[in-house]
């Protein structure tokens, strides 16, 4: 069966597309206007191990946010597409990725019951743009936007780091592994649902 997403949102604002294959093996294509968030991006799909294409245009000559913005939801709806009716998953997934000095542990439930918790960032990071492109106060907006429009729990920690280049990776790091082992495919499963309700909220 594929586990294939496919979106297109357009405002006035952004133009963004994306494209999942869940079952893929780290192959990225993505393009944004916004190079650290290509970055990103490009570590989100190679580490969860996803085929993953973004083309997005935007008013980055405002700001990053819409752009930003924009592509986490469309990304968080092509993720929600893909898992389809989420048979035969292992639903929970966590890691824990170091980049350095830093330290981040993201755990997921593909629930159908969205929420994000967010902790741990230094106050600095408030403040910070990466690259002169990447304010890195976005990190919460975009994994709030993931967790509520793929309709996943999503809880990001940070126990350690002074680097916010080195915070924001070891976030999308953590991220995309605990997405990976949330859905994978559990053979023990045989098929059904990892849930004593017999079904995953959609």
């Amino acid at each position: 069966m594929s586990r294939t997403g496919r979106v297109e949102r357009v405002t006035k604002e952004s133009s963004v597309l994306v494209e999942i294959d869940l079952d893929g093996t780290g192959r990225t294509e993505v393009a944004t206007g916004v190079p650290f968030f290509d970055h990103m991006l490009d570590a989100l799909g190679k580490h969860g191990s996803l085929d993953l294409v973004v083309r997005a245009t935007g008013d980055t000559e405002i700001d990053a946010h819409h752009t930003v913005e924009d592509v986490a939801i469309v990304f968080g709806q092509a993720l929600k597409q893909a898992l389809g009716d989420k048979s035969g998953i292992r639903r929970f997934g966590d890691a824990w990725i170091p980049m350095d000095e830093a330290l981040a542990q993201a755990v997921v439930d593909v629930s159908g019951r969205p929420y994000c918790v967010h902790t741990g960032e230094p106050d600095s990071m408030a403040g910070f743009v990466v690259g002169g492109n990447y304010p890195t106060v976005l990190n919460r907006h975009v994994f709030e936007s993931i967790a509520f429009h793929a309709g996943i729990a999503l809880h990001v920690r940070v126990t350690g780091g002074r680097d916010p280049h080195h915070i924001t990776e070891a976030e999308y790091k953590a991220i995309a592994r605990a997405l990976r082992a949330a859905t994978e495919p559990d053979a023990r499963l045989a098929g059904g649902t990892a849930s004593t309700k017999g079904v995953l909220e959609s």
